[in-house]
């Protein structure tokens, strides 16, 4: 499974596949069970009872809107963990990066391996 880089911080530059900046990193969550696969997620509502603190489904939901997050998204999104891009341009969306979609990361530069249009809009 793919995991977010370590180095990653608010700020970086995101370049498309075609080497095009396409906006800076605004947010990201690691996965919930990415340093221990035997990690249960959290309750629904999102809190993580065992830990007491918010969960990354809370913070999905804040950033998504908990009624417009389709149930396999919001399921991947748990899983992997995920990067907020904060978009150029005065009526772009905010867009999320999946791990699977970095191709590098280096100092303050994000490489995407797909185009800015293959990224998840939010809504």
């Amino acid at each position: 499974m793919d995991t977010l880089p370590r180095d990653i911080h608010i700020g970086m530059t995101v370049y498309d596949s075609a080497h095009h900046a396409i906006g800076k990193v605004e947010d990201f969550k690691f996965s919930e069970n990415e340093d221990n696969p035997d990690v249960q997620p959290a309750d629904i509502d999102g809190t993580d009872r065992k830990n007491g603190r918010e969960s990354i489904l809370t913070a999905i939901a804040e950033a998504f809107g908990a009624e417009e997050i389709p149930e396999p998204l919001r399921d991947r999104l748990l899983r992997e963990g995920y990067i907020r891009l904060d978009t150029k341009g005065l009526l772009a969306k905010d867009r999320f990066i999946l791990p699977s979609q970095i191709a590098s990361s280096v100092g303050d530069e994000i490489m995407l391996n797909v185009d800015k249009d293959q990224l998840v809009k939010r809504p």
